[in-house]
Parts: C-alpha cells; structure tokens; sequence
C-alpha cells in the first residue's frame, strides 16, 4: 500500500503538469485561432502563463517532466518535417533554391554573429544567434501563403525550394554547434570530422532505409490498419533515434532522417495524416515549454537587443535572400518576393536555441530574445508578403534601365541550355557512384566488426562471420570496380581517342579502391597469412560467377530503385508547377460538369488567342494528355493544366467559372527547357508553319528577342535567328530536336 502510494505520489504531478499545460495551451489557441494568429503564439503564452515567471496563475511543479516531454515533442515534431521533407524534393529544387538557401544562411549566420559581438556577447552567444537568424518559418509562411492566396505564384516555388534546403541545412548546423560547444572553440579538423561523420551516416541510413522501410511496408500492406501502421511508423521513428544517439547525433536528427525515408514511400500521406494528431500533442507541449522561459524582467533588460535583432532579422534576411535569389538566376520580381516572404525565424529557431540550452554553452537571456523576435516577425511575415509586390514596383522605377535589362539578361541566361560537358557529367557520375558504393561496404564491415563477429566463440564461427561479409560486399565491390557509369558521356567520349587514356586511368583508379577495402578489411579481421587465401578466393569467386554476382547487384540495385520512385510515379501528375518561364507559372482547374466548354476542342475554345494562356496537360480519369494538340475535345471532370500570367491564370479562372483536375500517362517526362533559334530552316515561318509542336510534342510556352520576352505566343508569331525559345513537352523529343 506505502509503494501505491508513493507511485501515485510521483505520478500526481506528472499528470497535473501536463493537465496545466494542455488546459493554458487549449485556452490560448482556441483565442489566437478566433483572432487569426499562429497557435505557436499561442502555446508560447500558454506556456508563459504556466511557468514560474507568471506568479498569478497556477505554475508547474515538476520542470524536468516538463522537459522530458519537450524533448518527445522535439522528435515527433522533427519527424513531421522529415515526412514533408525528401531527399528527392531537395535534389528536385535544383541550383536555384540551393544557392538562394546557400547565400542567404552563410549571409545570415556572419551578420548575426556580428551583431552578437558587436553587442557584447560572448562566442557562444553569437554563433548560436547566427545560426538561429538563418533558420525561417515554414509553418508561419505556409499559413500567410493559404490566406494571401499567393501559393500558386511563381516566387512561391523558390520560397518552398528555399525550405526545403534550411531544413537539410539546420540539421547539420546542429551537429556542427553541437561539436564546437563541445570543444569550447572553432576547430575546422573537428568540424571536418563531424561533416564526414555526418555525410557518412546520412548516405548509410538512407540507403538502407530506401532499401529495406518500402519493402516492409509493400510485404505488410495487408497488415496495416491505421492502428497498426501508426504503431511502425512510430517504432521506425524511435529506433532510427536509438541509432542516431548511439552515433553521437541528437535524437531529433534520427527523427528527422527517418521522416525523409518514409517520405519516399507511398505511405508517406497516410503516416503523414496519422502521426499530426501526435505531433500536434507533443509538439503543442514543446512551444509551452519554449514559453515557459519567458521572462518579463529580461526582455525588459534587453529591450534594446531585441529590437536591433528584430532589425536584423527582418531586412538581413530580406536583403539576403533576395541577393541569394537573383545569383541564383531568378528574375528581380520574384527575388524581393521570395527575401520579404523569408524574414522571420521559427521552428528550428527555438530547436537551435534548445540546444544551446541543453548543452549549457548559451547565457540565459538569449531563449528569450529569440522568442521576443519570432513573435515581432510572425506579425509582421503577412504585411512584408502582401506589399512585396508594390516594393518590386517601386524598385523597378529607382533602378536604371540598363541594370535591369542586365539582371533580366542574367535570369535568362542561367536558365537556358547550354552544352553539356560529358567529361564533368562522367566524373560526377563515377564519384557519386565510387562514393555511394564505398559507404555500403564500410557500413557493411562496420556492422560485422562491432556487432557480428563479437558473437563468434571459435575459430568456425569467426571465419564464418568473415566468409559471410565478404560474401556480403562482393556485389558491391563488383560494381565499384566495374560498373559502368554516365553511359550516354561515357559512349561519346569513347569516341575520341584521345580521351582513352584518362579513361583507363579512372578504371584502375575504381579497382585499386577495391582492393585497399579489402586489405583494409582483411588487417582489421584477419592475420595476413589467412587474409592473402581468402583474398584469393575472392578473386577466383569473382572470376567464375561475374554474371551470377552481376545479376546479385542488379536485382539489388532495381529493388532499391523502385522502392525510390514508388512514390513519386504515383504522385509524378500533381508536380508540374516548374513547366514554366519568368512570370507565368502553372495552376490546374477542372472542368465542372455543366461547363458549356465540355465537347468542344481547344481549336474552337480558342484558349491561347482569347485568354493567352496554353493548356500544357489534361488529365481524365487515369488518363494524362501531354501536350494535347489543338483537336483535344475538354470533357466534364477533365483537369486542365494551365500556364499563364497571375492575370491570365485569374481569366481562365473566371472563364470557366469552376476549377479542378483529371489524368492519362503516356509515361513522358515534361519538362521546361530553352534554347536559341540557329536552325535557318524555321526562320521566317510562324509558329504554326514551322510544326515544332509536332515535331517535339511541346509547346512553346515563351518566346525571348532582343531582351523582349512574349508568354505564351500566338500560333501566327513569325521566328526569327536567335529567338530563344522555351518549350514544354516532351524531354527526349525536346532534346533530339535541340541537338540537331
């Protein structure tokens, strides 16, 4: 009875802490949502109001429970991002969002640094402050997109392309703060060591997880209730927080890395839907735990702190991303757009800011003033959107003609074809691949040695566990060293003798590789005497059966393939927004079932003349029509694909009153893509005479001349030589059409 007593005792403010803080949090966003304002506003007040800088209110008993939930609500939450995040979606935002991203963090991570030390902060203090300055907010962005009605504007790619990278990013500045509040100073050869550990693991976990977590879930689909597939989801998350901790990482990074698998799966959605309402609970308990620290006496003692960093963080991070932007080759437009969409910080601001926290390498005063400044920019996120475009406007009047006929030259420059270097195309090829296969081998033996051959208990059962290893990265090491890689620059470079030397010389350079893992390998495991016999069965091993070890690999290889681009076959119709130049952008309608469009043809409805814009797709049912030609009929339920201007995009709308989508696969990749007019043959006929929709099932979706850019052409608009033109259609015939 004295030990029921005594568990009851330590529950009770467990429970009553929780129970206090899900009833101010309740209270304060069911306001905050009544007033139209971010819930983290209000679980940052639910939070202060509980905590014990609030005497009037009920305060938390037990703060270390309180933290051990935050801690969940850390992991949970950065799972959620993991799931919206994807390798493939940072790989899919391209040059653009990366240098925009690139420019905008290593600019924001130097002035915030700055600033802390021109305030007189110590090291600290300020690396933490530049690193919290470079992170924005992605749910405080998302919600003022939704209600400005701007998502589907063209500035709006490079803002969720921007994002996409932060999140990669902030994750590796958290392990990099993480080891210089371990060593108290800037060490490059420890931060070295960490990227390298770093890159190691990621490359290690997502391949074996794009390997192994969409097998498990396609073999257990008929097991998987909501119940049950919410019960995985959450074990694969934990466990990949187990692995993460025991590799020295935070437990977030594991949660987050998980996420990004289970994005590429098409349980993505599904596990995505069932984890919110978790991530909604915990993450609710980590805001209020962020407002917990608030402290009024503080943020009256750095008033002036928290003014200047407000400042800081609002045109810095303007100024920034806008630079970022234009480098990265987008027009002047969408480049103040995307900096005054992106002056804030939030979610990974405050994870950073825990951080330095936890470790204690950060003074008391910096969690509030973080806090003080995400609220200031969360308020004024909305209007900086809203008046972007007017500041464009007025821009635009200041700057002198010829630096923005420049800056519009640059934007179409980046953005156009250009010849491709097979030499730099095949290097990259054979490093990615020399890479990639590296880290499946050394994963491989790093699992044997620290946890299979610990289990041997005899000679037997060693050289087994060996023999099972090497058995293990023969197929590995075969296509390390002979794989073929970059087949298309590899063929024409072939072609020129003189490129046969470096070519044999990359070769060797791949089976060299080979046999130092292998003797590496063997020096680790084995006496040299031993390891010479088995290196030589290896050898022989791979001599006798290269076909059965080639098919070993391919079958591995298709298997981790198609666990890759499950999801994205299945989604590949929904994600077109990037079929298009300068200031259109593509939005889909559908038609409504007593639309007085449904039975004509695109001829007859005269779109492009009338409204100007084209109709790139059409999607019915499970049907999608690329490029549909002007006899296409439009149907009820179709979904139209259009490309247009914010204006011509509005027309359409009111054109057909109604909008919505449908699909049919003829398995094309569309893509956008310019070259210059140098075929004499078209100069002088109209679009419509020179038959390039035909011949490359595209359409010509803009037209550059003498710096005079026309969207969205009409069928009568005469070429000329050294037009630019942008197609949309179909990527090999565009491509064979370019290179004759």
């Amino acid at each position: 009875m004295q030990g029921a007593a005594e568990t009851s005792h330590h529950l009770y403010p467990l429970i009553s802490d929780l129970g206090l803080i899900l009833m101010t949090a309740g209270i304060a966003v069911l306001i905050f949502k009544k007033i139209k304002q971010p819930l983290v506003l209000g679980y940052l007040i639910a939070g202060f109001l509980a905590g014990p800088h609030f005497p009037l209110f009920p305060t938390v008993q037990e703060k270390a429970s309180v933290e051990v939930w935050a801690e969940i609500g850390v992991i949970f939450l950065l799972f959620s991002l993991g799931l919206e995040f994807s390798f493939k979606k940072l790989v899919k935002v391209g040059g653009s969002a990366s240098i925009t991203a690139g420019v905008q963090i290593a600019a924001m991570i130097i002035v915030g640094f700055t600033t802390g030390k021109l305030m007189g902060w110590n090291f600290m203090d300020s690396i933490f402050l530049g690193a919290i300055l470079s992170m924005s907010s992605t749910t405080i962005i998302l919600r003022a997109f939704d209600e400005l009605g701007v998502k589907t504007q063209k500035f709006a790619g490079v803002v969720f392309g921007t994002l996409i990278v932060e999140d990669i990013v902030a994750i590796l500045l958290m392990v990099l703060l993480s080891t210089i509040a371990v060593s108290q100073q800037f060490s490059g050869v420890a931060l070295m060591e960490s990227i390298f550990k770093l890159g190691f693991f990621l490359i290690l976990w997502f391949l074996a997880g794009i390997f192994f977590i969409p097998t498990l879930l396609k073999k257990t689909r008929n097991l998987l209730t909501e119940e049950t597939t919410l019960i995985v989801s959450l074990a694969l998350c934990l466990l990949m927080v187990i692995l993460a901790n025991a590799a020295g990482f935070s437990p977030a990074l594991g949660a987050f890395i998980m996420g990004s698998i289970i994005a590429e799966t098409t349980k993505a959605e599904q596990i995505e839907h069932l984890i919110k309402p978790v991530k909604d609970l915990f993450g609710a308990v980590f805001f209020v735990s962020v407002g917990m620290l608030i402290n009024l006496d503080t943020l009256q003692e750095y008033a002036v702190p928290v003014i200047i960093i407000t400042f800081v963080t609002i045109f810095g991070k303007t100024i920034a991303t806008m630079l970022g932007a234009l480098l990265s080759g987008q027009p002047l437009k969408q480049s103040i757009q995307a900096g005054m969409s992106l002056a804030q910080i939030g979610e990974f601001s405050f994870i950073i800011a825990t951080l330095g926290m936890t470790l204690g390498v950060t003074s008391g005063f910096l969690y509030p003033i973080v806090v003080a400044v995400s609220a200031i920019t969360t308020f004024t996120t909305p209007f900086f959107i809203k008046s972007s475009l007017k500041v464009y406007q007025r821009v635009q009047k200041i700057i002198p003609q010829k630096w923005e006929d420049r800056l519009d030259n640059y934007s179409s420059e980046t953005q156009t074809i250009r010849k491709t270097n097979h030499w730099k195309k095949y290097i990259t090829g054979v490093l990615s691949h020399i890479i990639i296969h590296t880290v499946i081998i050394a994963g491989i033996i790093f699992v044997s040695i620290y946890y299979l051959i610990p289990l041997a208990n005899g000679p037997i059962t060693f050289y087994s566990y060996v023999f099972i290893t090497l058995v293990a990265i023969l197929p590995f090491l075969y296509a390390l060293a002979l794989q073929r890689v970059a087949l298309p620059s590899l063929k024409l470079l072939k072609s020129d003798n003189k490129n046969i030397t470096p070519l044999i010389l990359i070769a060797l350079f791949r089976i060299v590789i080979c046999f130092m893992i292998v003797f590496i390998m063997i020096n680790e495991l084995i006496n040299p005497l031993v390891g010479a016999i088995v290196l030589v069965v290896l050898i022989v091993f791979g001599v006798l059966f290269p076909k059965k070890i080639q098919a070993w690999y391919n079958k591995i290889q298709n298997q981790f393939i198609e666990n890759f681009n499950d999801r994205e076959i299945s989604e590949a119709i929904r994600n077109k927004s990037d079929l298009t130049p300068w200031d259109g952008h593509m939005t889909t309608f559908e038609i409504p079932q007593e639309s007085l469009l449904s039975g004509q043809s695109l001829k007859d409805l005269k779109i492009r003349e009338e409204l100007g814009v084209n109709v790139a797709i059409i999607k019915r049912g499970d049907l999608i029509i690329n490029i549909p030609d002007k006899d296409e009929k439009i149907f009820p339920k179709d979904i139209l694909y259009v490309i247009g201007t914010d204006e011509q995009v509005k027309d359409f709308e009111l054109f057909i009153d109604k909008s919505l989508v449908g699909s049919v696969d003829y398995h094309t990749e569309i893509v956008l893509q310019g070259f210059e007019l140098t075929n004499d043959a078209l100069c002088g006929f109209s679009i419509r005479e020179s038959k390039l929709r035909e011949k490359s099932n595209s359409i010509i979706a803009g037209i550059e001349r003498n710096g005079e850019r026309i969207l969205n052409p009409q069928p009568t608009f005469i070429l000329q030589k050294g037009d630019i033109l942008w197609l949309v259609g179909d990527k090999k015939k565009i491509a064979h059409l370019f290179a004759e």
